[in-house]
């Protein structure tokens, strides 16, 4: 084992064994399952309704680490970019690639961004404590918002972008921070008894 095996939840979880092809491989279909069902799942919440996508990614990257946690989200955009009806709002708002090129274009090249950046972190420690975790996903919901901003202000426009695809999403994005720094750590300390 290297210095890093036990550095995330999921190695403390399920350590690495001589079956490696099952191990990645149920790890990428629960990861990308989560990411589906998270698109599809709206909760009511005011000004707009919000998807728990960005808390999955974030999860999956405090969760996985930086290199898995941002596979499994690039094979879920893959799964999306095939045409299968993995994204929030799909297959009613279209599928593929047309899908991706549209508004929420950036917010999914920054999910891969985003989990790395929470991976990164959480490898290094950050994961294991609700404050540091608060942090590390704070971080990751700027990174993540960051590239959804700049793609949507290249379409609309950069006062547009900021009001329709940053200012509604304050409070959730607070509150999906604050809910991924409470589970992870409680997820490691079930992990030591």
């Amino acid at each position: 084992m290297n210095s890093q095996s036990n550095s995330t939840l999921v190695s403390a979880l399920w350590p690495e064994t001589q079956n490696k092809v099952l191990r990645y491989g149920a790890i990428a279909v629960i990861g990308t399952l989560m990411l589906t069902a998270s698109a599809k799942i709206q909760v009511p919440f005011w000004p707009v309704p919000m998807t728990m996508q960005t808390f999955v990614v974030l999860f999956l990257g405090a969760a996985l680490g930086a290199r898995l946690g941002a596979a499994v989200v690039l094979l879920y955009l893959l799964e999306g970019a095939l045409g299968l009806p993995v994204f929030a709002g799909t297959p009613e708002k279209g599928l593929g690639l047309a899908y991706m090129m549209g508004p929420t274009g950036g917010y999914l090249v920054g999910f891969v961004a985003g989990a790395y950046v929470v991976g990164w972190l959480a490898e290094r420690g950050w994961g294991q404590s609700v404050p540091r975790l608060f942090v590390a996903m704070f971080v990751g919901h700027v990174v993540l918002l960051g590239f959804g901003y700049l793609w949507l202000a290249s379409l609309i426009g950069a006062d547009k972008a900021w009001m329709l695809g940053i200012v509604p999403f304050y409070a959730a994005t607070v509150f999906k921070t604050a809910l991924g720094a409470a589970v992870v750590p409680a997820l490691w300390q079930l992990t030591r008894r």
